[in-house]
């Protein structure tokens, strides 16, 4: 036992020292190599025990996953194996775990490490997606729940370690390699792609140096098919009268004739801007490697230089059919559900002359690069102290990877539509399209594109020095200082075509270039009916085509159309806007810059009260940290009025530089006490306080628009680099009773005082001096004259003003004016401004409390072979979002209940587990593209499973079968109310057979 602090000199206080920025520096080689002649039960077994020996011996409340071997983690993505863990949830992206929640605090509150190092990221916030990173380059996984000061702050749900495989810690030559086959069900493409891993690890020099190499291939060909409210849910609160939502004049105005149920004043009414069926696929291929160089040339002195990189290339293609409502006067029927959050249950409208059915296509294809360069020193240098160095550069990249842009998206029409009618009654919506003769290819033409090329680069510096020293037996002393500096860039290029109203004509595409395919059969459930409105039938085709030959057939039509240059907010890299700009320089460019110094102290007491073995742990962190803000964007000068609902506003390529500066320092203090309250027994307790600095896209200044104003009302961000950061003070309490070797039972209680949060403020603001055609003289003189919706003001433009150089008008061959080929630009002389809604991230004085109690059972049954592992997390907040408030609320994202079961058997060579997880209702956003509204994503569940044979032929093979999402659950978002559908994301089951070989 060690005297100083109480628990064992083993491999796994290594581990807990690295979690703790100790890296190893208090326990010499030949301890480490005696403490691994312990190990010796293997399989699942084997990986239950030592991560439970990880939670028994720890200073806090730390949980963790230890791989069977290395290669063999427990599942094929690390998010999904922390998901077992009590008060874990994760985040899936194409059916895969992506990002985690720890005790109802969201990915951007918990801090990830790789062997106690912060990698640089591209996600825009703190948050890191663990997709990048294989699970068989892990050897475990580290959740330590509690704070204390030798930990880096930022995690305040929860710090996580990932460690990797150290060469000196497996002193005999090791070789495994594993390859693998996945059929993903989700893609209509299915077919079998391959997996590849490799591990070679040994010592030389009688185990004074030694070398270990891994590497990863994964190959994954995924889709989706996707059912969605695109725009959002607009929510205003309800009158008895016409007036509701300013008028039956304003979009979303309800009429009292042709409703049922139509809510009423003190209801809050929700309309849908939009439906939507998407239907997507996606390749991928990630790759990582690792190489590991350490030296002992004494047992009190250990050198480590390690080499960490990914690169995660990922291309996404899709097409989407989707019908927007118009919301027009007296052009709607409803059948509306019971108040007070009331929304359409079945929605009808009806034009007077055809609209437009829109069909998109487009992709993206980007990579994620990262690697990690890292040196780590260990030095014993006596009996009592014991010091270390370590040191990292760590860089990220995001790029595109296709000519045409990082993504992009090309809308075709059918302007056919009559009117339509969309049944929300059921999880999948259902659309019926009125039409004279259906939807044919030989409808179809070009409208608008979007060509977008962005790429972000982060770069970390960071070393630690410290140490520990030994006052008695009893007591020791940890110390530290540390420097990081976070260099964050991103820039973005944006080429955008508004020709919604069509650029040519149906004539002008091939009716060859379409193929028709039907939307039913791409979900596995049923839709509405339509039985209020007399059985209607389904929308039930959609349509796709080659997006390059598509996109060629356009540029050589409508390139040099002079209309249509007007609709364009720049020509990108091709001259013609039917292309993505690489001239970043002329668009968004913005950096960060975020540098952090910290210093701490922790005490560490031991000793006993009434024969009972106690341990103290009390330190104090203080953090200092400056922000420096660098940001050039585009400056706008002029707005063209292009369509009824759209302003396209333009510029001239001139930009705006700002510098933008923040600081702030915390003292961080932290007390825990455990006390071994019988051998197998123990109770813990711990105070400290905790920051998350925030997210790395909220502190970039510099104020962006959007080129697309809605209704003459422009939207647009801004960064806020003197932002604080979230502050939480956390109170902790458990009972751990460890019955077994491998069996335990721990129940525990939490509370989380967080403060500080950050809020989206919306100020209304002249940004750039536009003038505005919507209100300008000319829409005024036609009010006047009795015109008063968007498309009668146009069309009296036109008819008056044709000749004016603020007005551009195109003709039809019968040489009437093309009511899509109006464009009307803002005259600086007679109109008033344009008006930007600008959100800007701001810290809040509203405080908030998180409770939560964690549960949690392991248990195998004797020496059958079988097991369990079951857990349950309750968390409860006062800060709620409420529905019935129509502006941005502080609330908690991602806060929801949780629970795991899973069965194993281990024996005789053969292994099988079935694990369950489920995760309750949660908010997911608080805004939608609406504005400030709630996203909650409903109750999930998902079974997976794995099987595995040692084959006793062969020593050291072992075949293996798993199964992720074995039940095809789907997820889906709502907005205020459970009928408001925002998305419903459908993938499948996922299988991979594979063999290891070890040796």
């Amino acid at each position: 036992m060690n005297r100083m602090t109480g628990f064992k000199k083993n491999s796994i206080a290594v581990a807990i020292a690295t979690l703790a920025g100790v890296s190893g520096a208090a326990y010499a080689q030949s301890e480490q190599d005696a403490a691994l002649e312990e190990v010796v039960v293997l399989g699942i077994r084997g990986s239950l025990e030592k991560s439970m020996d990880v939670k028994r011996d720890a200073k806090g409340i730390v949980d963790a996953i230890s791989a069977e071997d290395i290669g063999k983690f427990p599942d094929t993505n690390l998010a999904e194996s922390m998901q077992r863990i009590s008060g874990v949830s994760i985040d899936r992206v194409n059916g895969e775990g992506s990002k985690i929640t720890v005790r109802g605090l969201g990915p951007d509150f918990n801090l990830v490490t790789l062997n106690g190092r912060q990698l640089a990221r591209t996600t825009g916030g703190r948050s890191f997606d663990f997709q990048n990173i294989a699970s068989d380059m892990v050897t475990g996984v580290e959740v330590a729940k509690t704070s204390d000061a030798t930990l880096p702050s930022g995690g305040m749900g929860a710090t996580i370690n990932l460690l990797t495989a150290r060469p000196l810690n497996t002193p005999e030559r090791t070789m495994r390699f594993a390859v693998k086959g996945v059929m993903d069900e989700s893609s209509d493409d299915a077919s079998i792609t391959p997996e590849y891993s490799g591990f070679y690890s040994d010592t030389f020099a009688d185990g004074k140096f030694g070398v270990a190499i891994s590497g990863s291939v994964q190959e994954r060909e995924s889709g989706s098919s996707q059912a969605t409210v695109p725009g959002g849910w607009s929510a205003v609160p309800g009158q008895n009268d016409n007036t509701w939502g300013g008028g039956n004049d304003s979009w979303g105005g309800v009429p009292q004739e042709n409703q049922v149920n139509r809510p009423g004043e003190g209801d809050i009414y929700s309309s849908p801007q939009n439906t939507a069926y998407k239907f997507e696929e996606q390749q991928r291929k990630r790759t990582n490697g690792q190489l590991v160089l350490q030296w002992a040339p004494t047992d009190d002195l250990t050198a480590t230089v390690d080499y960490n990189y990914y690169q995660n290339k990922i291309a996404k293609q899709f097409n989407d059919i989707s019908v927007y409502h118009g919301w027009q006067p007296g052009q709607q029927q409803g059948i509306w559900s019971d108040g007070p959050i009331s929304s359409p249950l079945i929605f009808s409208e009806f034009y007077g002359s055809p609209s437009d059915v829109a069909m998109g296509s487009g992709s993206t294809a980007e990579i994620h690069e990262g690697d990690m360069f890292g040196i780590n020193l260990d030095w014993q240098v006596n009996d009592r102290l014991s010091l270390f160095f370590d040191g990292q550069h760590s860089e990220a990249e995001r790029r595109p990877d296709s000519p045409w842009g990082t993504d992009n998206t090309f809308t075709l029409a059918a302007m056919v539509r009559n009117g339509s009618s969309v049944d929300y009654t059921e999880d999948l919506p259902a659309i019926h399209v009125y039409t004279d003769d259906g939807i044919k290819a030989s409808d179809i033409e070009v409208t608008g594109s979007v060509f977008t090329n962005s790429k972000d680069h982060s770069e970390i510096d960071q070393f630690r020095f410290g140490g520990n020293f030994e006052l008695n037996e009893n007591s020791d002393i940890d110390f530290g200082i540390s420097r990081q500096e976070v260099t964050n860039r991103s820039q973005s290029a944006f080429v955008q075509r508004n020709s919604w109203g069509g650029a040519g004509g149906p004539e002008d595409l091939p009716d060859d270039l379409f193929t028709a395919h039907s939307i039913s059969d791409q979900f596995d459930m049923s839709w509405g009916d339509f039985s209020e409105l007399g059985g209607l039938q389904p929308l039930d085709t959609y349509y796709t085509w080659n997006f390059e030959a598509v996109r060629a057939l356009a540029e050589e039509l409508y390139s040099n159309d002079p209309t249509d240059l007007i609709n364009s907010n720049r020509m990108g890299d091709c001259g013609t806007a039917f292309c993505a700009s690489t001239d970043y320089a002329s668009d968004t460019d913005r950096t960060t810059t975020e540098i952090s110094t910290a210093v701490y102290a922790q005490y560490n007491f031991s000793s006993e009260m009434f024969s009972m073995p106690y341990q103290v742990n009390a330190g104090l962190r203080y953090e200092q940290t400056d922000v420096d803000s660098v940001s050039v964007v585009p400056s706008y000068n002029g707005a063209i009025w292009t369509s009824n609902n759209e302003v396209s506003v333009t510029g001239d390529g001139s930009q705006e530089y700002l510098r933008e500066k923040g600081d702030y320092d915390y003292v961080l203090p932290s007390i825990a006490f455990k006390l071994d309250v019988t051998e197998d027994l123990v109770a813990r307790a711990a105070v400290s306080e905790a920051i998350t600095r925030p997210g790395y896209n909220d502190i970039k200044g510099g104020t962006t628009v959007g080129t697309v104003a809605a209704n003459g009302i422009g939207g647009g961000s801004t960064g806020n680099p003197a932002l604080l950061p979230f502050e939480s003070l956390n109170f902790d309490l458990s009972l751990e009773w460890y019955y077994g070797d491998t069996s335990y039972v721990s129940a525990g209680l939490f509370r989380k005082e967080v403060s500080n949060f950050i809020s989206t403020d919306k100020t209304d603001k002249n940004v750039f001096n536009i003038p505005n055609p919507v209100e300008g003289a000319l829409a005024a003189e036609a009010r006047a004259a009795g015109f008063n919706t968007a498309d009668q003001i146009r069309m009296y433009i036109a008819e008056n003003y044709a000749d004016s150089p603020f007005v551009t008008v195109g003709y039809l061959e019968d040489g009437s004016i093309d009511p899509s080929k109006i464009a009307i630009a803002g005259n600086p002389d007679t109109d008033p401004d344009m008006i930007f809604r600008v959100d800007t991230p701001v810290n809040g004085d509203v405080d908030n409390t998180i409770d939560g109690v964690e549960l949690a059972v392991q248990h195998m049954f004797g020496e059958s072979g079988f097991g369990l592992q079951a857990n349950y997390t309750l968390v409860d907040s006062e800060l709620e979002y409420d529905p019935f408030l129509l502006v941005d609320q502080e609330s908690m994202v991602g806060l929801s209940d949780s629970a795991n079961l899973v069965g194993f058997y281990d024996k005789n060579g053969f292994q099988a587990r079935i694990a369950y997880n489920w995760r309750d209702e949660f908010l997911s956003s608080r805004g939608q593209s609406t504005g400030a509204s709630p996203q909650y994503t409903e109750a999930y569940s998902q079974i997976d499973l794995n099987v595995s044979y040692e084959l006793p032929q062969l020593e050291g093979m072992q075949v293996f079968l798993e199964g992720i999402n074995v039940t095809d659950e789907y997820i889906r978002v709502h907005g205020r109310a459970d009928s408001q559908i925002l998305g419903l994301y459908q993938g499948g089951a996922r299988w991979q057979l594979g063999a290891r070989y070890a040796f």
